[in-house]
């Protein structure tokens, strides 16, 4: 009798429930303050790359659209309370640097959401959860899930605690949306030179990967990645604000 070697092939719903099994999520729950269900929060935690490779599981794209409105509700009331005096121009503006993929993406980071996240094989070789764009979306997925399990009240203080600093900071001038600008006012205003971008692609045309590496002066102040050469620079343009910001002495010209 010959035996098989074979590996049975896990159903989707196995295949999800393994792959949710396999990461301790206690943590994750630590950060956001509030208790989930392994329902809601597995299918938060859904990217829909996962989800098709395992025969078009439900993803959480529909609590990412929800929890983005209870995101820009929640904000928008907060800015509105703070700001009794400003023109609505500029608490719009306000609002969208919160609310922006990068303030997501940083919030994540922050609760190292990252290695939560349950990825297909081509997201996870090109460190999907190390982007900022799947990163923010499940952000909102999940503060769309703390919504239907706990209503808009605990909804809402757990992105006014997870958002805070960033309310605090925040400005009209809207950095968020365009870092480069910014990067440029930052260097005029410390007297630095300009920087300078190089960039680097890999992977075939239909699917390039772009690096790149900001500089000013002799110092190497930021570096991105990206789908796009556009987005690599507002990522490594982001890096190098920072840099800017807590030490503008480290910059050698």
């Amino acid at each position: 009798m010959t035996r098989s070697n074979k590996k049975t092939r896990l159903t989707g719903e196995q295949a999800l429930a393994e792959a949710f099994a396999a990461v301790d999520h206690t943590p994750l729950l630590s950060q956001l303050g509030v208790e989930l269900s392994d329902e809601y929060l597995c299918l938060a935690l859904t990217h829909r790359s996962f989800a098709n490779e395992n025969g078009m599981l439900p993803n959480n794209e529909r609590l990412e659209f929800l929890g983005d409105a209870v995101l820009g509700l929640s904000i928008a009331a907060k800015l509105y309370e703070r700001h009794p005096d400003r023109p609505e121009s500029d608490i719009s503006k306000m609002r969208a640097s919160i609310v922006s993929r990068y303030g997501l993406a940083d919030v994540a980071r922050e609760i190292n959401l990252g290695p939560h996240i349950l990825l297909g094989k081509g997201e996870k070789l090109t460190h999907g959860g190390d982007k900022d764009s799947i990163l923010a979306d499940t952000t909102e997925a999940l503060l769309g899930a703390i919504y239907r399990q706990h209503g808009f009240d605990i909804a809402r203080e757990v992105i006014l605690r997870l958002f805070d600093s960033k309310i605090v900071g925040a400005s009209a001038r809207n950095r968020t949306l365009d870092w480069k600008t910014t990067l440029q006012e930052m260097l005029a205003e410390a007297k630095l030179p300009m920087a300078v971008y190089s960039d680097e692609r890999t992977g075939p045309d239909h699917e390039l990967t772009f690096y790149v590496t900001a500089t000013v002066g002799q110092t190497e102040v930021g570096h991105g990645e990206g789908p796009n050469k556009k987005t690599a620079e507002q990522q490594a343009a982001r890096q190098a604000c920072e840099l800017v910001q807590a030490n503008p002495g480290a910059i050698k010209v």
